[in-house]
């Protein structure tokens, strides 16, 4: 306790100094964050009226960004599993970044969870033994456990090992290392439990088959990659931090190809689903060609395809992918693929028709994007304090001995 409180203070210090351009960023973002929270009091106070869902679709934007941020969070594992399986150099010394990708991205998955209620204040019903905790029966329970595990792994592990550095000691490898283990297995379960939390429903036939565990961990693997490798490119040219490129050229290969199946298996199910066009094939044929008339999520399906697929040709494309002025560029528009994908292409066409056949279109109201927009900023303020008391430590800007002195 002696040694962790010096280890707090100063870690708390050094995050809140920074540039003009620092607090800037962090001001946008508190900005952005309140105005979140003005609309989850609309929320609470006129009901999810002032959403764009309905009694026939009753997941939009929120658990779409709620499904699409698992995955990111999973994707943190691109960094600990070369580093500890494989002992890439250039990883290990950026592991913990990845940890806490993962700790913020987390957060803000938590945080949608509470703008998708509409009674936020039954959340306790989720907390084993005190609340009505449906184990083993419920998928959601089962989702709700493994998160919250990846969370507490991710930050043990990531504050663990910031700690030992702190103090300029080495880690206790019987303890550290299998939590390590743990934390890459853990990271797989998450957003398979999260794909079995959508695929072990027979109603939705857009969703009910067994392929949607592994979609979900290909498209992971992409974007979760591609958000840290755009973390990484800010953090090399704004801090004091050097990033080896072989820890970037490892990233962007496992993005090349993850993307790569993504894409084969998105294209499989087209022609599966679409070959023969029974009824069960109606909300994909929505989603390209739209059903009734109703094509609102035609635009949104084919730019994601659209996007998907450049960016895996400039993955694919040596001479771009080791070009860091041009990578950022297919990082953006893969992780927006996939944004797309997992949200507007997955979680609301599952919804249309109804298993009635009644066909109702969804778009999100002003109010939901702007929580949206806020839950991210939420994410990204996290996400910054995580990264810069990290990145102090790591160069040694944060010590034990200024703490001393």
């Amino acid at each position: 306790m002696q040694k962790l409180i010096p280890f707090v203070t100063d870690y708390v210090r050094y995050i809140v100094k920074g540039s003009t351009k620092f607090y800037a960023w962090m001001g946008v973002l508190a900005l952005l964050s309140v105005a979140a929270l003005y609309g989850f009091y609309l929320q609470n106070t006129e009901g999810l009226i002032v959403t764009g869902m309905t009694s026939q679709i009753h997941d939009g934007l929120y658990f779409a960004n709620l499904v699409f941020l698992v995955g990111v969070a999973a994707g943190a594992v691109t960094i600990v599993f070369p580093a500890y399986v494989y002992h890439h150099k250039g990883m290990h010394e950026v592991t913990v970044l990845g940890e806490m990708l993962a700790i913020a991205t987390v957060t803000m998955v938590m945080i949608f969870v509470f703008a998708h209620m509409g009674r936020p204040d039954r959340l306790w019903h989720m907390i084993p033994i005190i609340g009505i905790f449906n184990m083993p029966g419920s998928m959601l329970a089962w989702d709700v456990l493994a998160l919250n595990g990846y969370l507490v792994l991710n930050f043990v592990c990531g504050f663990y090992y910031l700690y030992n550095k702190y103090n300029g000691t080495q880690v206790n490898n019987k303890f550290f290392m299998p939590l390590v283990y743990i934390s890459i297995v853990w990271a797989l379960s998450i957003h398979t439990v999260t794909a079995f939390l959508i695929s072990t429903m027979p109603a939705r036939p857009m969703w009910y088959h067994s392929m949607m565990p592994i979609r979900f961990i290909t498209t992971a693997f992409a974007a979760g990659p591609c958000l840290i490798i755009i973390a990484f490119m800010i953090i090399r040219k704004s801090t004091k931090m050097w990033i080896q490129d072989s820890a970037i050229n490892l990233l962007a290969t496992i993005v090349t190809w993850c993307l790569g199946l993504a894409l084969f298996l998105t294209l499989s199910e087209i022609v599966v689903e679409l070959y023969a066009r029974t009824e069960h094939a109606n909300g994909l044929y929505y989603l390209m060609f739209g059903l009734h008339g109703l094509t609102q999520l035609v635009p949104w399906f084919w730019s994601s395809l659209v996007f998907m697929l450049v960016a895996f040709a400039m993955f694919l494309t040596p001479s771009v992918r080791r070009n860091y002025k041009l990578l950022p560029i297919a990082c953006v528009l893969a992780f927006a693929g996939i944004w797309i994908e997992k949200g507007m292409g997955l979680i609301v066409p599952g919804f249309i028709p109804t298993p009635i056949g009644e066909v109702t279109e969804y778009y999100p109201t002003l109010i939901e994007v702007v929580m949206t927009i806020g839950i991210w900023a939420m994410g990204f303020f996290v996400l910054t304090i995580l990264l810069k008391g990290a990145i102090g430590i790591l160069v040694g800007d944060i010590k034990v001995a200024k703490a001393a002195q």
